[in-house]
């Protein structure tokens, strides 16, 4: 089993002041960092902390120490001592066993869950059926299902969920003007996807919803548009089929679930390209009923309270929040109370440890309020809830915005960036003794890697400015220059199996600094999926597999491989290689990015 040299060390300089000093320094106080560039060392240790005991100085202390874990820890090669610095150099050795440690372990840096792992819940992508998926979705989704995939590495049981918004005046908009202005069209006879065809509804309602409130100014002066909205019959019309729908009339019921459907088939096509899934998915129209139950139950614990006018409020003032409405005075419900809903079902269905809402950091104050609320009305989880608040991905142009029919659509992008990483990979070479399905599979697979390869590898807290050609490049941090190494290291596997290389013994010999700085770095990575997990942060991993895939490049350019006629320090660096090719394709597909074999 692995075991970081961090904590062989810490673990050694405990043992050194205690056998030296007698002094008892927990090992989890002890912290080593990288050394110095200029200083000869692996892992650097400040011996301050121990020269009162020991009665000498900063430099004595660190020769005597050193001194002691080169004769009573086998990984420590040699060290030297700056000041109050003791620099340890790892022994090559030690490296040599890691390796051998990284092949035999089939998903080295994971940890395997149980039936007692903590049962954690990821919400994202909670998308409107009023409208396709659009860039901004991508984003929510591709950081839900890899921080997904990274909880469950790190030994957590995971479900991924979804909550769709299938109900609402914005639904009931989209259904209205289906019935005014699209003459019965069906994705079918448009020879388009069902989500597309509803969001062109949305566009052209608000579109005459515009004009409407235009001519009503005009034609009433002193009219403003506040006043013009209220008085639109279009939106009077809108409210009319809301209320129809919550009356459960069967007309309104029935293109409701017909245009839904619509949405829900295009969503999944759309889905199942990005290479996403759930394992269970909600609907507020089933929700909302429940929060209402909810918030009831509240009001009579009297955590709750209704005023005059019969709505019904959450008073969070001692919580240094304001007053929260939940039910309206005709009894409506608002999203806070459809959450509500959703939190209760989801905790019937599983004993959930923890819940991760995957929202963008408009909504903070909304996960604020809805944490309390959850806790008040029993949800033991509901305190610790998380809110994976995450910034907005923005065009170079600005802002998107969805009824303006100005947003980026997920189905669009993917499409581009496919065509395009085709383009690019053609004048560059790389698709060069390839077959035409084998061209259209690997531009699927840069493609779409580099839109999330950029989408991924930056802070999630922070905002985007996404740029299409900059995402596609194959050089610098990127998701196509990271699929080119794994290629390259594939192909080089290749090429030694065919030259019977592969499997050698390289068990005697002694790594040099380029091949120990190297498996150091691939030691690295359970750390950094530990870390990732820990802080709900793909971009930890996406930039990890950058700087290992960057260091592979240069250690293949400076130590021949193939050509080395050394058997055993051959066989060492084609290890490295297969070891870097697993580490690459594991951090990957957290990320939800394939790698090719061939390009």
């Amino acid at each position: 089993m692995y075991t970081a040299p961090e904590k062989i060390l810490a673990q050694g300089v405990s043992d050194a002041v205690k056998a030296l000093y007698g002094l008892d320094a927990d090992p989890a106080s002890i912290v080593s960092s990288a050394t110095r560039k200029e200083f000869e060392g692996n892992l650097t240790v400040m011996v301050f902390p121990f020269v009162k005991a020991a009665r000498k100085a900063p430099e004595a202390v660190g020769n005597e120490i050193g001194q002691w874990l080169v004769e009573n820890v086998p990984a420590v090669s040699r060290f030297n001592v700056v000041k109050g610095f003791l620099n340890i150099v790892i022994a090559p050795s030690f490296w040599t066993g890691v390796l051998a440690g990284i092949e035999k372990t089939e998903h080295f840096g994971h940890k395997p869950d149980t039936d007692a792992s903590p049962l954690v819940m990821v919400e994202y992508s909670s998308p409107n059926t009023n409208k396709p998926l659009h860039l901004g979705h991508l984003r929510n989704i591709l950081l839900g299902y890899s921080l997904s995939q990274i909880l469950a590495a790190c030994g957590n049981r995971v479900v991924k969920t979804n909550i769709v918004n299938d109900r609402g005046i914005h639904i009931c908009k989209s259904m209205l003007a289906w019935q005014k202005w699209f003459d019965g069209r069906t994705p079918e006879s448009a020879h388009v996807k069902g989500d597309h065809l509803v969001g062109d509804c949305y566009v052209a309602f608000d579109k005459h919803f515009k004009e409407e409130v235009k001519k009503l100014m005009a034609e009433n002066p002193g009219m403003d548009e506040e006043q013009a909205k209220a008085a639109s019959p279009l939106m009077q019309e809108a409210r009319e089929m809301l209320l129809k729908w919550e009356a459960r009339d069967p007309e309104v019921r029935a293109l409701w679930e017909r245009m839904n459907r619509w949405v829900y088939d295009g969503f999944d096509e759309t889905y199942k390209r990005m290479g996403v899934g759930f394992d269970k998915i909600y609907y507020e129209s089933d929700t909302y009923l429940e929060g209402k139950e909810k918030v009831l139950e509240g009001l009579e614990k009297g955590v709750l309270y209704r005023r005059e006018d019969g709505s019904v409020w959450a008073d969070l003032r001692n919580d240094g929040l304001d007053e929260k409405l939940l039910l309206r005075k005709d009894g409506t419900s608002v999203y806070m109370t459809q959450d509500i809903g959703t939190a209760k079902l989801r905790f019937r269905d599983y004993p959930i440890d923890k819940m991760i809402y995957v929202v963008g950091n408009e909504q903070n104050y909304h996960f604020q309020v809805l944490s309390i609320l959850l806790d008040r009305l029993g949800f033991s989880w509901g305190k610790d809830l998380v809110h994976f608040s995450y910034g907005m991905v923005e065009l170079p142009e600005g802002k998107m915005k969805s009824r303006e029919g100005t947003v980026v659509d997920a189905d669009d992008l993917m499409a581009k960036m496919v065509e395009t990483a085709a383009e690019v990979s053609e004048q560059l070479g790389k698709l060069d003794g390839l077959s035409e399905a084998e061209r259209a599979d690997i531009a699927e697979i840069v493609g779409l890697g580099a839109l999330k390869y950029f989408l991924l590898k930056v802070d999630p807290r922070k905002n985007i400015t996404f740029n299409p050609k900059e995402s596609i490049d194959f050089n610098g941090n990127t998701g196509p220059f990271i699929q080119y190494t794994y290629a390259r290291i594939r192909s080089v596997l290749r090429r030694a199996a065919e030259a019977g290389f592969a499997g050698g013994d390289y068990s005697a010999v002694e790594p040099g600094e380029k091949e120990s700085d190297l498996i150091q770095r691939l030691a690295d990575y359970p750390a950094v999926l530990a870390e990732a997990g820990r802080t709900y942060s793909p971009a930890l991993v996406a930039n990890y597999v950058y700087d290992l895939v960057k260091q592979y490049n240069q250690f293949y350019h400076d130590c021949p491989i193939l050509k080395e006629e050394n058997a055993g320090v051959r066989s060492l660096r084609l290890a490295i290689s297969d070891a870097t090719a697993r580490i690459v394709a594991d951090g990957m597909q957290l990320l939800g990015i394939r790698v090719p074999e061939r390009m």
